[in-house]
């Protein structure tokens, strides 16, 4: 029997900073390497605001002189070898960004924030639909063979129902000693603690408890938030808010989850060097070293009893692979595109749109509005 080609997926790259580097440099990595057989990566085009920058980024990431070299968005979106764009740039150009390439008719992912509100991402998807092209956000976390073991321990019952989910990613900027202008405090740049860091307290949210079989897809009952800001410029340096899952018409706790997310995010704070997150349960409780953006192992302590907080065994997990984890995002948009699909099973349009939410209402209850124009869709 003839042996079936894998799909190879063409890219094109679009914005030249660390975070488009990440991506290209497991994109880049052997498929094979963990146990992928039925896709594989092309990078094609590199798009920049400059045509030297871009060939600097390919000379330097991907080593290959095919690959072509573009000064601007435009010209890679209308180079027709390129099936599918990458858009690492800031957050409030992923709109305007993800909307051209659509319009050109390219599959697209785009990293997170995927917008800079709920309305800007609900145009994007209706223009996605009416091109039938794919659109994620690329919310790598979820992908990651870490966050699939533990979904199997942690929804089979053992443990019992989560209670408490504790989530936050911090990390120090100096914020005294950057430029105003510096993404992170700049409010035209939707700068900020939540926008930027907050995508992963509540992507373990999302996992833990608005994917729990017995929530049913739906959303909190509640949503609280509170913002500590800088005088600097106005942005949130520090934001806490909690997600309440709790079906108010359910009779019993087994009719419906009952469970609550506390999230948090800081720019002024290094990371917690012990538990980036923890999800507690009557039968006991797990433990997600950090960084929570890309853990490699986990721990779950079971108590004799519910409730006892007595831990008579524990089981820890770790998991290696080659690269840095973007990787598996994009294994799963080649085989979504291979499919003919327009969205992800895994990480659902609807997901995206239920994380922009919660920052709009985040927002709002903290009083941080963007500058006029920042916006493009209201």
């Amino acid at each position: 029997m003839a042996e079936i080609k894998p799909f190879v997926l063409k890219w094109g790259i679009v914005s030249t900073g660390a975070i488009a580097q990440k991506f290209v440099r497991d994109l880049l990595v052997d498929p094979k390497t963990r146990a992928v057989n039925d896709v594989q990566h092309k990078i094609v085009g590199v798009g920049s605001r400059s045509v030297d920058s871009a060939r600097k980024f390919i000379e330097t990431e991907i080593k290959d002189e095919s690959v072509k070299a573009y000064g601007s968005y435009d010209e890679l979106f209308a180079d027709t070898n390129v099936d599918a764009v990458y858009i690492g740039t800031p957050h409030t150009h992923h709109y305007a960004n993800s909307k051209s390439a659509l319009l050109a008719g390219k599959h697209v992912l785009c990293e997170k924030p995927v917008t800079s509100n709920a309305a800007e991402l609900r145009s994007l998807l209706s223009i996605a639909h009416e091109k039938n092209r794919f659109f994620m956000e690329a919310m790598w976390t979820r992908f990651q063979p870490l966050v699939q073991e533990l979904k199997k321990i942690v929804e089979e019952g053992t443990l019992g129902d989560p209670v408490v989910l504790h989530a936050d990613l911090s990390g120090d900027f100096d914020v005294d000693n950057i430029p105003k202008t510096h993404r992170m405090l700049n409010p035209k740049l939707g700068g900020g603690a939540l926008l930027d860091l907050g995508p992963y307290p509540l992507v373990w949210a999302i996992i833990i408890l608005y994917e729990h079989p017995k929530n049913n897809g739906a959303r909190p009952s509640n949503i609280s938030g509170s913002m500590l800001k800088t005088p600097l410029t106005g942005v949130d340096s520090s934001t806490s808010f909690t997600l309440t899952f709790s079906n108010p018409s359910a009779t019993s706790t087994s009719e419906s989850l009952h469970a609550q997310a506390i999230l948090s995010c800081s720019m002024t704070l290094p990371p917690l060097s012990t538990a980036g997150v923890t999800i507690r349960y009557r039968n006991g409780t797990v433990v997600v070293a950090p960084p929570i953006y890309c853990p490699h192992e986990f721990l779950v302590q079971y108590f004799d009893k519910p409730g006892s907080g007595n831990v008579v065994r524990e089981e820890k997990r770790d998991f290696k692979y080659v690269g840095t984890g973007w990787h598996f995002q994009a294994d799963e948009v080649a085989r979504c595109v291979r499919d003919g699909k327009i969205e992800s099973g895994i990480w659902t349009h609807e997901k995206s749109l239920f994380e922009m939410e919660v920052f709009d209402e985040v927002r709002r209850q903290g009083g941080y509005t963007f500058p006029p124009g920042v916006e493009q869709v209201m």
